[in-house]
């Protein structure tokens, strides 16, 4: 976490976006009083969107009910002016304007399945850690359980769940933080 910050930024991915469990879980932590400042661009959500209604399935509507969602509840999470940097990423093309917001916001945290398109080469000048979904919300959880463990609660009764069947939800996309709630 940056110096002065009382809580990290972090960009999300598309892809952590897109399966609601993980999406679901990530989001409340950002809900204030937020864990963490959730950051990404019109063109992640807009893929996000794309994958929802082209990959999965889901209708228009609700995939575009879902991205207005996100803006009006993280009204200030969109990053802009990042376009300039693109041609100084070296990470893979298809990421590098999820690198660019990361540098342009001064993120502390790159959130993403998609490690491999992040090398520690074409990251590390940035001071941005890239890490999985898992990883983060284990950081999350280390800073304040009790928060984290709320926040649980609060998504598996809104799905009508027990936090331990929204953990088994979870358990295949973020098994370390899983395994971490689950051994508290």
């Amino acid at each position: 976490m940056l110096a002065g910050r009382q809580r990290p930024v972090a960009i999300l991915d598309a892809c952590v976006l897109i399966p609601m469990p993980v999406a679901d879980t990530l989001l409340r932590m950002a809900e204030p009083p937020s864990l963490f400042e959730a950051r990404w661009t019109d063109e992640i959500l807009a893929e996000v969107t794309r994958t929802l209604v082209g990959r999965f399935g889901k209708s228009p509507e609700k995939a575009i009910y879902r991205e207005a969602a996100m803006r009006e509840f993280f009204p200030g999470s969109v990053v802009q002016n990042y376009e300039h940097l693109l041609s100084f990423m070296e990470n893979h093309p298809k990421d590098r304007h999820v690198l660019a917001a990361a540098v342009a916001c001064h993120a502390d945290y790159l959130v993403t399945f998609n490690l491999r398109d992040f090398l520690a080469a074409a990251v590390e000048k940035y001071c941005v850690a890239v890490v999985g979904p898992s990883t983060f919300l284990t950081q999350l959880w280390s800073l304040d359980k009790i928060a984290v463990e709320y926040r649980l609660d609060e998504q598996a009764a809104a799905i009508g769940a027990s936090r331990a069947d929204l953990l088994d939800r979870l358990a295949n996309s973020v098994p370390a933080f899983v395994n971490a709630v689950r051994a508290n």
